[in-house]
């Protein structure tokens, strides 16, 4: 059975820094393509990044720059390095496993497995 898990949400001022940490359990990690996403209150989910099992990276436009994802094959886990933090990037995000092979990244069918999300708050 696949899990993941995410850790490193809480409270940061604009402007700051956070990293998040998924970690990944049930089967061969360093095959998979992983991705995050993120949901504010009100809105609904929307990708944030995705990384695939050589890593190659792919980003939503709203974060590019300010946000870098990467994995370490060895611990299980693939992380999300955010900063320039804005209060508009108050959201649960969640990693998820992709399946899919097709070209769009964003597409939320191409995911199966989801963890269950970890708060960032971002105060102005």
């Amino acid at each position: 059975q696949v899990q993941l898990v995410e850790s490193g949400g809480g409270l940061v001022q604009a402007g700051g820094s956070l990293r998040l940490s998924c970690t990944a359990s049930g089967g061969t990690f360093s095959s998979w393509y992983m991705g995050w996403f993120r949901q504010a209150p009100g809105k609904e989910r929307e990708f944030v990044a995705a990384i695939t099992w050589s890593g190659g990276t792919y980003y939503a436009h709203s974060v590019r720059g300010r946000v870098t994802i990467s994995r370490t094959n060895a611990k299980n886990t693939v992380y999300l390095q955010m900063s320039s933090l804005k209060a508009e990037d108050t959201a649960v995000y969640y990693c998820a496993r992709r399946t899919g092979r097709g070209s769009n990244w964003s597409d939320q069918n191409e995911y199966d497995y989801w963890g269950q999300g970890t708060q960032v708050t971002v105060s102005s």
